[in-house]
């Protein structure tokens, strides 16, 4: 079910507030651009400065517009156990076909802690992918305990965001072939793939859904000579939108083309010049403007 392309979908805002007919608007853009699943209210989706009604109210309307056309894996992370599995029980009530659960940020658990808390995310019964990101959460799920969590069956699989395409490798050892392993990282998504991954929950993908998409069937179709231009293509927007916080590069790419205004909330803020320039430039470079 969770394979291919999935943007790690923005949260749009106007006049500080959601602006929901725009999310709607892109979720269908999303579904005729070829996308194969959406992630609403991830960390690109600025879940850290969304309230808790906010969130619900995200994931809902996305469900909505989705109406299972393509999986909603909805994000629902907290470092704080008892939130997460509100947040899942909450995705799972509204229809989400899986919830991404992060590892627990800030206060640094162990890994026995990450075992707690992962299993009471499954409980709730709705299929949970692990979001391993140890350099915006600090603490880093091993290999082994990743193995052990994969025994859950509620537990299906991982967006590894460690920029390490070894742990594909290594995760397939301790969690079996068949776990789903997408990586989080658009620039070696190509290499992710090569060791045995099967998708990318994809900030860039915000901004080029149809060329992210085309690259990921290359890729799992074993056609790495077009996946590689794929890769040319989309190498200089993949690294124009991380000059700054991803999130507010891929809104401003969204901007130019129409879709969602560049409206962040504080702490971010938006892009300086210099940046807009860049990613301009690499939207060109990949077709996507003129």
């Amino acid at each position: 079910m969770i394979k291919g392309s999935l943007p790690a979908l923005v949260t749009p805002f106007a006049d500080g507030q959601l602006d929901l007919d725009t999310l709607k608007k892109l979720v269908e853009w999303h579904i005729n651009q070829g996308s194969h699943g959406i992630v609403p209210v991830g960390t690109t989706g600025e879940s850290p400065t969304l309230s808790h009604a906010e969130h619900d109210t995200v994931v809902e309307t996305v469900v909505k517009a989705a109406d299972g056309r393509i999986p909603v894996v909805a994000g629902a992370g907290s470092n704080n156990t008892i939130e997460t599995v509100r947040l899942v029980n909450q995705a799972k009530a509204v229809g989400a076909d899986a919830a991404l659960v992060v590892t627990p940020y800030y206060n640094k658990p162990t890994q026995r802690g990450l075992i707690e808390h992962y299993l009471a995310a499954a409980d709730c019964g709705l299929p949970i992918i692990i979001y391993n990101i140890p350099g915006r959460s600090v603490v880093d799920m091993s290999p082994e305990t990743m193995g052990k969590l994969a025994e859950h069956p509620m537990i299906v699989g991982v967006k590894d965001a460690t920029g390490d395409i070894t742990r594909v490798s290594y995760q397939r050892q301790t969690c079996g072939k068949d776990f789903v392993q997408v990586s989080g990282e658009d620039a070696s998504a190509l290499g992710f793939n090569a060791h045995g991954g099967v998708g990318c929950i994809s900030v860039t993908a915000n901004v080029a859904p149809r060329l992210c998409a085309e690259f990921q069937e290359a890729t799992l179709d074993g056609d790495y000579a077009k996946a590689l231009d794929y890769q040319d293509r989309l190498m200089p927007l993949h690294h124009a939108i991380f000059l700054e916080p991803g999130l507010v590069g891929a809104k401003y790419g969204l901007s130019l083309l129409g879709l969602c205004r560049e409206d962040v909330r504080s702490p971010l803020t938006r892009l300086t010049d210099g940046t807009k320039l860049v990613i301009k430039d690499a939207m060109i470079h990949a077709g996507l403007i003129n």
